[in-house]
């Protein structure tokens, strides 16, 4: 018997994928195990396995094609063993009325096909495909019977050109802004889009901004790395790492922002992983850093370092984009100093930070000197943290990088 290939879930907030790339073709002869197709989702890219040995039977759904998790997008079986038996059954509909001055002796088919409007999605097998291409026919004007309204080999045959009037003139587009979230975007730029915009609307953000004085850091990293005697090369001594652990320390201290609220549940979590955003060149994912708070600083700078590594590569764990509690995002590299984060939902804050900026300041002594200063911007849900709390939430933050030996204990 056929088995299904099926769009996996890969994550806990994953409801469906693209197909970006098939890798076989239909009558390759594949292996349990062997990657079948290439899809993204959830600001991921992953391989789908075969989940048998066999022949491939059929592609259900091409490439560019979102499909919802556990859709079957394919099946794999024996050579020769037909899958047409495994579609939905056709469903019987009422005639369609082709014309309005259609006379009562005019034919009428349950076949007969309604024009698709242009944006609408087309679902057909590539046997019935490579059939209308043949005789010529227009597959948007045949009426799909399969799964979805997917297009098969039998609604080729099935199809009559002559009971069809000519295709109806196309809607013009709807306002811009009467769509859902992420209509007309596509893969991950929709993934992000609709998170985005369902973390503003879901969630009543409010962002605070400060600097660091990072003077007394730079005199830490400089000692540290005079007394270590290996090089330092994963990052352990990064301000990245550091801010990380300043993080996770002040976590411990407001407990109330490493939090969840969503579907009206609210939890503060008693684990700490902080999702560290990282930009690629189609989009943007989060990798997780499980338990960040127990790491030592040489044990998190590498596993920022890994973790962003592989993202990059499109070879994270699927189990490492999400789960999150807390979130840093990082635009110094561009310059920018202060910005508004926008909540990683379900959490309830995440720390934006900008570029190191330099400025002339009194010392003690009363002395002119110049200064390293690190922008910081919590974005934070006034649903579930006031303003004061949060505050000295990100001053505690800035406590523990101005005193930085606090880190290391």
């Amino acid at each position: 018997m056929a088995t299904e290939i099926l769009m996996p879930k890969l994550g806990l907030t994953m409801t469906e994928g693209l197909i970006q790339k098939w890798l076989v073709q239909v009558g390759d002869t594949v292996t349990s195990g062997q990657p079948l197709l290439e899809i993204s989702s959830e600001k991921l890219t992953s391989e789908v396995e075969s989940p048998a040995s066999g022949v491939v039977l059929d592609i259900v759904h091409g490439e560019g094609v979102t499909v919802k998790c556990k859709e079957v997008v394919g099946w794999v079986g024996q050579e020769g063993e037909n899958v047409e038996t495994q579609e939905a059954p056709a469903q019987e509909e009422a005639p369609t009325e082709v014309a309005k001055d259609s006379t009562p002796s005019s034919p009428k088919s349950t076949t007969a096909p309604i024009a698709r409007t242009g944006g609408e999605r087309i679902f057909i097998t590539p046997v019935a495909r490579k059939m209308a291409a043949e005789k010529g026919y227009d597959i948007s004007l045949i009426k799909g019977t399969g799964g979805n309204g997917r297009i098969t080999r039998r609604d080729v045959e099935a199809y009559q050109p002559s009971l069809v009037v000519d295709k109806v003139a196309e809607p013009l587009p709807q306002d811009m802004t009467s769509g859902q979230y992420g209509e007309g975007l596509q893969g991950m730029r929709k993934i992000i889009a609709e998170r985005m915009m369902n973390s503003l609307h879901s969630s009543a953000q409010v962002t605070l901004h400060r600097k660091a004085d990072l003077t007394e850091l730079l005199k830490f990293r400089k000692e540290l790395k005079a007394k270590v005697h290996t090089p330092l090369e994963n990052g352990e001594l990064g301000i990245t790492t550091l801010l990380t652990k300043a993080v996770t320390k002040a976590l411990r201290d407001f407990p109330a922002l490493n939090a969840w609220y969503g579907g009206g549940i609210h939890q503060i979590q008693e684990r700490i992983h902080i999702g560290m955003a990282t930009a690629l060149d189609d989009g943007l994912v989060v990798p997780v850093i499980r338990d960040a708070d127990r790491m030592t600083l040489a044990d998190l700078g590498q596993s920022i370092k890994t973790l962003a590594n592989q993202a990059r590569k499109g070879t994270l764990p699927s189990d490492l984009y999400s789960g999150s509690t807390f979130s840093i995002t990082n635009l110094g590299g561009p310059g920018v100093e202060y910005f508004t984060p926008i909540l990683n939902s379900p959490e309830v804050a995440i720390l934006g930070v900008g570029a190191t900026q330099q400025a002339l300041a009194f010392n003690e002594e009363g002395e002119v000197v110049q200064k390293d200063y690190l922008p910081l911007s919590l974005s934070f849900d006034h649903q579930i943290i006031d303003g004061l709390p949060a505050a000295e939430f990100l001053a505690q933050v800035i406590s523990y990088l101005e005193d930085p030996y606090l880190l290391i204990f």
